[in-house]
């Protein structure tokens, strides 16, 4: 089973830009 460490809800430029930190900390983030 493939686990996601981050679930960003939301889809505006906020939840984008968490993405984009949370992908740089190695989280593995799925909006």
């Amino acid at each position: 089973m493939d686990r996601k460490k981050i679930v960003i809800i939301g889809s505006g430029p906020a939840a984008y830009t968490a993405a984009i930190y949370a992908a740089r900390a190695n989280l593995s983030p799925i909006l």
